[in-house]
C-alpha cells in the first residue's frame, strides 16, 4: 500500500534501506574497537545473543507501529496513545536530529581521510596520532567535507522514498559488502593475519564478565538504530501484506553480518603489524593508518582508500535515515513539501553540529565544554552521551512499555499477523510478547540507570 507520503516498492527495498539505517559507523568504526577492548570472540558471542534477544523484538515492535499508523514517530504515538505519548515520539525525533548533528561531522572526517589517502598525502606523516588530532582541529577542511556530506544526504532524502532512499540503499549496501569482502581477502594474505582471526573467532570464556555483557548490550542496541523512531518511520512506508518478522530478521542478520565482517577485516590487518587490538576509538583513524603505510604506496591507496570509502558508504546509509525522521514529521504534521522540509532540516542540523566540529581544539569553550567522568568533555561528547548513549535505551524502554501497557501486545500481534498468517498463537508470538512485556523493559531500564550512574555519578558496577 502506498500513500501520498510515498512507500518502498518491494520487500528488498525496505530491507536494504532499514539495514542501511542500522549499518553505520557503529558497525565499521565502533564495533571492532569495542570488540578489541572486550576480548574479541567472547564479546562477539554475547553481542550476537543480545542482538536477537533484545534487538529483534524491539525492531518488530517499531516497524509494526509505523506500518499500523502510516505515520512519523510523533504521529504514530499520538494516534495510538494520545498527546502524552506523542511526546515520546517527539523525543525520538529530537534524538535523531542531535545524533545526526555530530554524526555528519564524523562522516566528514571519514570523507576527508578518503581524499587524503587516495591522494597519498597522508602517508607522508610519521605520527598518525598527532595527525588525527590536528586534522579534527582543522575546522576549515572539516567544514567543507561536512557540507559535502550533508548536501549528498539531503539530495537523496529530497528524491523521496523510492528514487532516493530505496534506490540509493540498493546500490550502497551491495557495494559495501563487496568492499568489505575484498579487503578481508587481502588482509588474510598478510603475515600473522591468522593471529587476528584466532583472536576474533576463538573465544576465551574466562573473559566474559559484567563489563563484557554490559558493553555488548549497548553495542547491540545502538548498532540496530533502535529507540529513536527511524524504524517507525521506515515501517510507515511498507505495505500491509509485508511480513514484518521476516523483514526485521533479515535487517538484523544483515546488520550483524556487516559488523562481523568489519571485525574480520580489521583484526587481521592490525595483527599483521603486531599492533594491539585494544586501541580504542583510534583503532580506525590512527592504528590502521600505520598498517596501510607499511604497504606499497599503490596498494595502500587502494586498500586504505577502499576502507574509508566503505566508512563513507556506511555513514551515508545512516545519515539519510536520520534526516528522513524529522522530514517525515514536517511532511505529516506540518504539511510541508518534501523539498522545504529537507532544506530547512538539513540547514538546522548542520548549524547544530558546528559546536561539535569546533570542539577538538578550534574553540576552547566547545573543546572543554563540561567536566564529568573525571575529565573535560567536548561538546560532541556531551551530545553523544545524552542523545545517543543514554537516550536510545530510554527510547527503547518507553517503546516496550508503550506496546505492553498502552497499545497492548494483542494489537501488536494483530498487526504482525498481516503478512504472516501463522504468527497468531505461535511460539514466536509468545516469545516476542514475553520479551517486550517483561525482559526488554527490565534490561533496558537497568541499562539506562547504570549508564546514568556511570556517566554522571562515577558509580561503576563493572
Amino acid at each position: 500500500m502506498e500513500s501520498k507520503r510515498g512507500g518502498f516498492s518491494s520487500k528488498l527495498g525496505f530491507v536494504a534501506a532499514a539495514a542501511g539505517s542500522a549499518v553505520g559507523l557503529g558497525n565499521i568504526w565502533q564495533f571492532p574497537y569495542v570488540t578489541g577492548e572486550n576480548g574479541g570472540a567472547a564479546f562477539l558471542l554475547v553481542y550476537a545473543l543480545w542482538i536477537f534477544l533484545i534487538g529483534l523484538p524491539i525492531m518488530v515492535g517499531e516497524i509494526a507501529i509505523g506500518r499500523n499508523t502510516q505515520s512519523n514517530p510523533f504521529g504514530a504515538f499520538k494516534k495510538l496513545g494520545g498527546k502524552a505519548w506523542a511526546l515520546v515520539g517527539l523525543f525520538g525525533i529530537i534524538c535523531g536530529v542531535m545524533i545526526l548533528s555530530f554524526y555528519n561531522v564524523v562522516s566528514g572526517w571519514a570523507f576527508g581521510y578518503f581524499i587524503q589517502i587516495v591522494s597519498g598525502d597522508i602517508f607522508e606523516e610519521s605520527n598518525f596520532s598527532s595527525y588525527f588530532s590536528n586534522y579534527v582541529a582543522n575546522y576549515e577542511d572539516n567544514l567543507m567535507y561536512s557540507i559535502v556530506f550533508m548536501v549528498i544526504t539531503a539530495f537523496i532524502v529530497y528524491k523521496g522514498i523510492k528514487k532516493g532512499i530505496e534506490g540509493t540503499s540498493k546500490i550502497l549496501m551491495p557495494t559495501l559488502f563487496l568492499i568489505l569482502i575484498a579487503i578481508i581477502i587481502y588482509g588474510l594474505t598478510l603475515p600473522n593475519a591468522i593471529d587476528g582471526v584466532k583472536f576474533y573467532l576463538l573465544p576465551d570464556f574466562s573473559l566474559i564478565n559484567g563489563a563484557t555483557i554490559y558493553s555488548a548490550l549497548g553495542q547491540a542496541f545502538f548498532s540496530l538504530s533502535l529507540g529513536m523512531g527511524a524504524l517507525i518511520t521506515y515501517g510507515s512506508y511498507i505495505g500491509k501484506n509485508d511480513n514484518i518478522v521476516n523483514s526485521a530478521t533479515l535487517v538484523t542478520i544483515t546488520d550483524s553480518m556487516v559488523a562481523f565482517l568489519a571485525g574480520l577485516m580489521i583484526f587481521p590487518l592490525v595483527f599483521s603489524q603486531g599492533q594491539s587490538p585494544s586501541e580504542g576509538p583510534g583503532l580506525v583513524f590512527v592504528a590502521l593508518l600505520g598498517v596501510f603505510k607499511t604497504m606499497p604506496l599503490i596498494i595502500a591507496k587502494i586498500v586504505g582508500g577502499g576502507f574509508f570509502l566503505l566508512l563513507c558508504f556506511a555513514a551515508l546509509t545512516s545519515t539519510i535515515s536520520l534526516l528522513e525522521v524529522p522530514v517525515s514529521f514536517l511532511i505529516d504534521e506540518k504539511k510541508w513539501s518534501r523539498i522545504k522540509a529537507v532544506s530547512v532540516m538539513a540547514v538546522i542540523i548542520f548549524i547544530i553540529g558546528l559546536p561539535s566540529m569546533l570542539g577538538f581544539g578550534a574553540v576552547d569553550l566547545f573543546t572543554e565544554f563540561v567536566y564529568y567522568e573525571g575529565e573535560y568533555k567536548t561538546f560532541m561528547d556531551v551530545v553523544q552521551d545524552i542523545f545517543f548513549v543514554i537516550s536510545l535505551p530510554l527510547g527503547g524502554l518507553l517503546l516496550s512499555i508503550f506496546i505492553a501497557w498502552q497499545w497492548k501486545v494483542k494489537s501488536l500481534s494483530n498487526e504482525v499477523s498481516n503478512g504472516y498468517s501463522k504468527y497468531s498463537g505461535s511460539l514466536l508470538e509468545k516469545y516476542f510478547n514475553f520479551m517486550i512485556v517483561y525482559i526488554c523493559p527490565l534490561v533496558l531500564g537497568m541499562m539506562f540507570v547504570l549508564t546514568i550512574l556511570q556517566k554522571f555519578f562515577a558509580v561503576n558496577f563493572f
